[in-house]
């Protein structure tokens, strides 16, 4: 599952000052062999070999960071380091992130479980790492300046704590955060329960992934590091549909989704077809009191959430935010509205002279689509991806849980296309419509209105382009 290469071994192999206050000389002898991964897909969870036994998660477009055993602790290594991620088929980014892959690898622990992370640091700047959410002592938290010095390029710091709740964390640096988190520096936790817990069923299927936000120009492949708000990339993992993998499940599986809000704005995740129960967040599993059911839940900036459903509704059942703009790839800010203008002529003329000239088709955008029109190399399609019946005309936050009767326990392989039952699908009528009934006398308004326009008054407003003041 992993690529493997030797980065630091024997005695005196940590170079860099301690986070810890104390370190067993154990640990300085040696450190674990970093674990690489450069593909895209998410790989298969990762059974503990060792330690407390667990249901492992599995990670979207992401993988599981190996460990190892040293005298009862439970060691990891991370290496912040540049990489390259290939956030849809034909579209990389040059981003920064840890073992090879931005987000970094999903750590996984029991409670009660002591760790020690070592990180060392290969950008060409200091950083830091904090533990997103952790009861842990506040030398080890991670900021930068405040409860300790920063990691220098090339040098290696190490964390050691009780993994103290149960829960879904994540972790990011705290040192340089608007370059580094936008760069993609970040990763999940999650730390499962040692025994039965009240508040924490036993599921299934768990998948955990990261919602993060880029600015990367059509054509470029490195993130803005400047931008506050206009993203034109919106992603999990820090991939984009059609490259997020869908979410295999056998009918009637419980399942669990944890998802960690690492963008700038908040995010309502949609599922189509069940209802689930928000059942945690960082700070603890949710009062049995306190759940619902729901078809979207907000992940306000900062936040996770974990929520649970009965999968039995057999098909393909898109999962997406709910924000239509985070449904798209590479939008340009300043690209003009021309609904219900016939500018074709005038375009065919101007993109002889502007072959990147583009507005919005007078149709609607998915006119776009199915243009193809040209696009620079390295740039993902606005709308893309291809379904059982066509064009999705999706990006962005968007995938699919598939839910199959055949699917067996523990495999999360794609099924395919969902083949509907006969009479089970949406169709085209043959012939004329019927008249629809139509409402006639809404009802009076609420109070009267004065001072207004003379009536027969139709009003065409074109909003101006461009974002003054940001």
């Amino acid at each position: 599952m992993n690529n493997r290469r030797n980065f630091l071994s024997g005695a005196g192999a940590i170079t860099g000052a301690i986070a810890a206050a104390t370190v067993s000389k154990v640990a300085m002898a040696a450190l674990p062999e970093p674990m690489l991964q450069t593909k895209p897909d998410t790989m298969a969870p990762l059974m503990p070999a060792t330690g407390r036994t667990y249901n492992p998660v599995v990670t979207l477009n992401g993988w599981t960071l190996p460990w190892r055993m040293n005298n009862g602790v439970k060691e990891f290594h991370l290496v912040a380091e540049p990489v390259v991620r290939e956030m849809a088929p034909g579209f990389k980014a040059h981003l920064w992130g840890y073992n090879g892959q931005s987000p970094g690898p999903t750590i996984e622990v029991v409670e009660g479980d002591r760790v020690r992370i070592f990180v060392t640091n290969k950008l060409p700047e200091h950083t830091s790492i904090h533990w997103h959410g952790q009861r842990l002592p506040n030398g080890m938290d991670g900021v930068t300046g405040l409860t300790q010095p920063a990691i220098q390029p090339g040098k290696t710091f190490v964390y050691e704590f009780v993994a103290r709740r149960p829960g879904t964390f994540m972790y990011h640096p705290h040192a340089d955060e608007m370059t580094q988190m936008a760069m993609g520096m970040m990763g999940s936790w999650v730390t499962h329960p040692k025994g039965d817990h009240p508040l924490i069923d036993k599921v299934d299927r768990d998948f955990v992934f990261l919602l993060n936000a880029y600015d990367i120009e059509p054509g470029s492949a490195t993130p803005k590091i400047m931008t506050m708000l206009d993203f034109n990339l919106w992603s999990w993992n820090s991939r984009v549909f059609p490259g997020i993998d869908s979410l295999n499940v056998r009918q009637n599986d419980k399942v669990r989704i944890r998802v960690g809000n690492l963008t700038m704005t908040n995010h309502p995740m949609h599922l189509h077809g069940h209802e689930f129960q928000v059942t945690g967040t960082d700070g603890g599993p949710t009062p049995r009191s306190a759940r619902w059911p729901e078809v979207t839940t907000d992940v306000a900036v900062g936040q996770m959430r974990q929520f649970e459903f009965l999968a039995d509704e057999e098909g393909d059942w898109a999962f997406h935010c709910h924000k239509s703009h985070h449904t798209m790839n590479a939008m340009g800010h300043d690209v003009p509205t021309m609904i219900g203008v016939d500018h074709q002529d005038v375009a065919k003329k101007i993109t002889r002279l502007i072959p990147d000239y583009m507005v919005m088709g007078e149709r609607g955008m998915a006119d776009m689509g199915e243009m193809e029109m040209p696009i620079p190399d390295n740039t993902a399609r606005m709308m893309s991806g291809q379904g059982p019946f066509g064009s999705v005309e999706m990006g962005g936050m968007f995938s699919v849980v598939k839910v199959r009767k055949g699917q067996k326990a523990g495999d999360y392989s794609n099924p395919g296309w969902f083949k509907h039952p006969k009479g089970t699908v949406a169709y085209e009528l043959a012939g004329e419509a019927p008249d629809a009934p139509r409402s006639h006398g809404a009802g009076a308004a609420a109070l009267p209105a004065e001072n207004m326009p003379a009536p027969n008054i139709e009003v065409q407003v074109r909003k101006p382009t461009g974002h003054s003041g940001h």
